[in-house]
This record gives C-alpha cells, structure tokens and sequence, in this order.
C-alpha cells in the first residue's frame, strides 16, 4: 500500500471533509445495488434493457435522440471526434490548450486515430466567439469543455455559446461538447441539460465526476451517429460482456444528486467567500459558475502543506488532500463542492476559516 504523505493522512483521517461526496470506496457501489432485484438481467454486450432503458432515459434528459454509454469519457470523445472528421474527410479538430484530450490522454487522438488539434484560444482564458471565427486552419470540428477545468471551472456566456453554435453550423463544423461536468453548470446559465445540448451536434458525460457514480459515460446525438458510435465502441473493446455494475451506479447516483446542482453551486459560492477572506488566499473565478474552484495561494507548496496540515489537526475538517505547484512561488488545490458539506456544523466550519486566516497571517505576515 502506497503510504500517505502528512496532507493526505490527515484528510483521510479527518471527522468532517469540506468537498465532494465522500470517500469512494465498496460501499458506494453496494449502497447502488441495495435496492436491486436478484433477478434482474445484465447487460450482455451493449444489449438489454438494464443499458438500453438508461441510454433512453439520459438521451431524454439530454434532448438529444440518442445516447450510448460508454465505460470511460476518454474512449467516448475520441471516438465522437474521429467520426465527425471522417465525415468531413478533414483530419483536424479545434479546443481549448487545456482540454482533457491535450494534457491527460497521451496523445490519444493524434497516435490512434491520426486526428491534429488546433489550439482555440491561451491557456489561462476559456474560448471566446472570435477565437471561433479567426480558426486560421479549417477543421472537421470544435470541442467545448462546459466548465473549463483546468482554469477553475470558468465558463463562457450562455450567449457566447449561441453564437459560436450559429457559427459552426453556418461553416459546417461539427461542435462538440465536453460535458464531463455539464450538470454542475445548468444553475448558472439558469437553462436545462437540454437547452444547452441543442447547440451542439455531440455530447459527452461524465457518470462519476459529478453525480459520484462507479465510472462510465454517455455519449448523446443524433441516431446516426449513435448508431456509428457503437461500431467504434466495440473497435476499441469498450463492449464488455456487462457494463451493469457502472450502469446501475450511475443511474442511482444520477437520480439522487442531478437535483442538487444548484444547492452545490450555492455551497461554492459560499464557500469561495470564506477562502478569499483569508490572508494570502484567492479563489479562481473569484466567484464560482459552478460547484467547482480553484483555491490559489501566494506562496508555495513547501510554505503552504505545513499550515493545512496543522490547520485539520486542530479543527478536524479536511479541506484538501493535495496540493499542487503553479510555479515556484505559488499553489493551489481544486474544490468540488458535494454531498460532504452539509454534514460539517457552522459553528466549527467558521472557526476552521478564521483559524486558517490566523494561522496565513502567522505564516507569512498582513
């Protein structure tokens, strides 16, 4: 077993956690299945009605008239990607520096479909219209992650995507959602699942980053190009026998947490209040659009870990695990707000801010 440094034990062993929905461990999956019948069928290669009537259900809530899950994200975006740029016979595609796809998935687009990416906008803002119109290559398609993860879960105007969705099908480019966290965005632009999936051709989401699901992905669109999608589903191995544990996972999860999203979103909020109150701490965006943030600190990770350890030794409430380098004279750590803040009484969660703010100004001075 790996051994934990100082930060990650003394999260783990922490009464009280300030984000997510807990640990993920067996009893998430068992929790899923509790209510299940014995005799209920699995899944068999992509067929049966556990997959089939939860592929309908989220193609529903997603507006689209299809949808296929798939065991991972990765898999499902690659995929989508290579079948709208063999449908244009064009070999390139258009997003963000930071998408997953460029900086987590070693090349995979480019090694095993032969697809080059184009760079929509700088790493540290997220994509605007003109970075749209002023594309100096042409492209098969533009991928949009909603919200951008990377750079604190920021996310353009609802506005902006109608307008880069109006572009894209005037030129003929296929636009592409990274939807990996689409739910947490739907209380900000005050719009459903739905309405924001109509401006793009495809869509992908994630059944475990938001709602805490096992693992697995749905990819919507239009039945064509589901229909092709299961083709390239089982090219890359992505139909095992049974895929039920994920589904069944997924579906309870979904149904228990997809109301919450604004509840989380307004947990951010409140929360990123409390961390930019603090001396040498700022939260990016300073006010969340999402569930998600980013904590920054002015100094480093070597000057920072020592006071979040002691900071959960004394209060008992674990805000981070980790945290990671920016440069040598900052760091941050990534905040999703869940299920966990609501078990952590006021009275002590107050405390543990003004304790951190003390314990910055301590540290490293007003």
């Amino acid at each position: 077993m790996t051994e934990l440094n100082g930060l990650q034990a003394v999260f783990k062993q922490s009464t009280y956690q300030l984000a997510n929905h807990g640990t993920r461990n067996i009893g998430v999956l068992k929790k899923a299945f509790e209510a299940m019948a014995d005799e209920k069928e699995s899944d068999i290669y992509g067929t049966g009605q556990v997959i089939e009537s939860f592929q309908q259900k989220m193609a529903a809530f997603l507006g689209k008239e299809a949808a296929v899950f798939f065991p991972s994200g990765t898999m499902a975006q690659q995929i989508a990607l290579r079948m709208w740029c063999d449908e244009k016979g064009l070999k390139t595609v258009a997003y963000h520096p930071l998408s997953h796809l460029e900086i987590h998935e070693e090349d995979g687009l480019k090694e095993l479909h032969g697809i080059e990416a184009v760079h929509l906008t700088s790493w540290d803002r997220v994509v605007e219209l003109q970075d749209v119109t002023e594309l100096g290559d042409e492209v098969a398609a533009v991928l949009l992650e909603l919200p951008q993860r990377e750079i604190g879960g920021q996310l353009p105007s609802f506005e902006t995507l109608e307008q880069i969705s109006s572009y894209c099908r005037k030129h003929n480019i296929k636009l592409h959602l990274d939807g990996a966290r689409l739910l947490e965005v739907t209380p900000y632009y005050e719009k459903s699942a739905a309405e924001i999936c109509a401006l793009f051709d495809s869509v992908y989401v994630s059944l475990y980053k938001g709602i805490g699901g096992i693992a697995g992905a749905i990819l919507a669109g239009d039945e064509a190009f589901t229909q092709q999608s299961k083709v390239w589903k089982r090219r890359h191995g992505g139909d095992l026998i049974s895929l039920y544990p994920y589904i069944v996972s997924a579906d309870y999860y979904f149904n228990e947490r997809s109301e919450k999203m604004g509840h989380y979103y307004e947990s951010a909020k409140r929360v990123a209040e409390w961390f930019n109150s603090c001396t040498g701490i700022s939260t990016l965006p300073k006010v969340p659009v999402s569930n998600m943030f980013h904590v920054q600190f002015a100094h480093s990770k070597e000057e920072v870990e020592p006071v979040l350890v002691e900071l959960g030794q004394e209060t008992g409430i674990g805000i981070t695990g980790y945290v990671k380098e920016r440069n040598s004279g900052s760091c941050y750590f990534e905040v999703h707000m869940g299920d966990q803040y609501e078990e952590i009484p006021e009275d002590l969660l107050k405390e543990t801010f003004e304790r951190l703010d003390q314990k910055m100004r301590q540290s490293f001075g007003d």
